[in-house]
């Protein structure tokens, strides 16, 4: 069960006296409530109060629930005096000016708590005009009843309050303010009766019907005693909540980047002793770009320099080759130019348009065939290559999976040489992972942005091909599974 809900049932088994035992020497609340009757009595004599209309008899067909034989229901406007406060036109500005007065908002108030300051204060002007009354004291308990229904605080300062707040005063006994601060909250008490639906506005005349189930006094501070140690108890159960929702969203975030992670380093699967090595991968791959280069069908690159022993990052498996990225495939960029942008035509993919594993072309800009010829000679886009984003949001890696004709600005393409020697998705593992890097060692006063000579000379560990395809498929199964742990965290939350 979670703190909120435990709350709940702890507040819902003190109204019904279930949640500390009753004692048979205890006063009945039947002799309670008679003396607060002849307390409330000899105040009207006093004219302290005002005689109010008599309060209807409770009906079995209102009573939510059995109670113990030593209580006894009443309703609100017969135990306590209510009075609601009001609050100055905010066109009248000489009403908040140089304000003295504390004035209670529901904003204000701590639900179950001491309210120590207000917002706002009101005006002398506003006293004279508007409240006309004494000011609430220090100790009264204060109830919403509109918008927020329910919540329940004890002023700490002197105040007036807004026309949405119930002062209340018990007629006799500091006890029962106390108990009535622990148990207002339930707000089936107003659901369940015929005066106060769900939705519906409270106001005096519906506020004191009310139903209360109340306790011998001596009880009443056996059960303000248990809530309070209860509610602490609550508290710490609540922390360790959001210690416990906090660590489940860092594991469900940081799960997929891990698994990327291992993938890379070669520590996701067993090495296949019977694997043909990178190495001779490499090589055959170096051969068949040599061949492209012959044929004119890619134009020859200036060679990349060696790398040294600085700059790898981390052990991979012997097996496996670093290589840079140049090497293995052809890093190519869209136009550097800003075409004639027409309503209809082409599409222009931008890096805004590479999101979330997809190609948007919600909010794309088009360009005429012409432009799209130019810019598909240097880089023609085929289902299989790799977009990725070299300006801005750097990153967002997609696998060209459409038959659409469309051209790219500020966004790297990735193209194979053949891919029968390298498996695309590999590479997309890789990127997904290394754009946080690459974000961090971005250039650009005002966007960030990676060159092409940047992501050509980035170190790639090159697995052998079999173990290529063995990540790829164990990758696909465990995001599946990541995902589905987010979604369950997500409903547990």
């Amino acid at each position: 069960m979670k703190a909120a809900d435990l709350r709940k049932s702890i507040l819902q088994y003190a109204v019904e006296g279930k949640l500390v035992p009753q004692d048979i020497h205890d006063e009945p609340a039947s002799l309670l409530y008679d003396k607060i009757i002849k307390e409330k009595e000899s105040l009207i004599k006093q004219g302290k109060i005002k005689k109010e209309k008599i309060l209807p008899p409770i009906t079995d067909d209102e009573i939510p629930y059995d109670i113990p034989n030593n209580w006894k229901w009443v309703r609100l406007g017969e135990i306590c005096n209510l009075s609601i406060g009001k609050t100055p036109e905010r066109k009248t500005a000489e009403y908040w000016k140089d304000g003295i007065y504390n004035w209670v908002a529901i904003s204000d108030m701590i639900n179950g708590g001491l309210i120590n300051q207000t917002k706002e204060k009101i005006s002398q002007i506003a006293y004279n005009k508007v409240f006309k009354k004494d000011i609430l004291p220090i100790g009264t308990l204060l109830f919403s009843f509109k918008l927020t229904i329910g919540k329940v605080s004890l002023l700490n300062i002197p105040a007036y309050t807004n026309e949405a707040i119930c002062a209340i005063t018990p007629y006799l006994y500091d006890n029962i303010k106390y108990y009535l601060l622990e148990i207002l909250p339930i707000l089936n008490l107003l659901d369940n009766a015929n005066y106060a639906i769900k939705g519906k506005t409270l106001n005096l005349q519906t506020l004191p019907l009310i139903l209360i189930p109340l306790p011998p006094l001596k009880e009443q501070e056996r059960i303000v005693k248990k809530v309070d140690e209860l509610m602490a108890l609550c508290d710490k159960l609540e922390q360790e909540e959001e210690k416990l929702s906090a660590l489940d969203k860092h594991f469900a975030d940081t799960l997929p980047k891990s698994i990327l992670q291992y993938a890379v380093e070669g520590k996701l699967m067993q090495q296949d002793i019977h694997d043909e090595p990178a190495s001779l991968l490499y090589d055959k791959i170096i051969k068949e770009k040599e061949s492209l280069i012959k044929q004119g069908k890619i134009k020859k690159e200036k060679p990349l320099p060696p790398i040294t022993d600085d700059e790898i990052p981390y052990d991979i498996p012997e097996n496996w080759k670093w290589v840079r990225l140049g090497e293995v495939c052809d890093v190519r960029d869209g136009t550097h130019d800003t075409p004639k942008y027409i309503p209809n035509g082409v599409p222009l993919i931008t890096s805004k348009n590479i999101s979330n594993n997809m190609i948007l072309f919600d909010n794309v800009k088009y360009i005429s065939i012409d432009d799209y010829r130019a810019i598909a000679n240097r880089s023609f886009v085929d289902i299989g290559d790799i977009l990725f984003a070299m300006i801005g949001s750097i990153g967002n890696p997609v696998i060209v999976n459409i038959n659409k004709q469309f051209a790219i600005k500020n966004v790297a393409l990735f193209k194979f040489h053949q891919n029968h020697f390298f498996y695309n998705k590999y590479l997309l593992i890789f990127l997904q992972l290394n754009q946080y890097i690459m974000q961090k060692k971005s250039s650009g006063a005002v966007q960030s942005f990676v060159s092409l000579k940047f992501l050509r000379e980035y170190l790639f560990p090159l697995p052998p091909l079999k173990e290529q395809e063995r990540i790829v498929k164990k990758v696909d199964e465990l995001l599946t599974y990541c995902n589905k742990l987010k979604e369950f965290l997500i409903r547990k939350n």
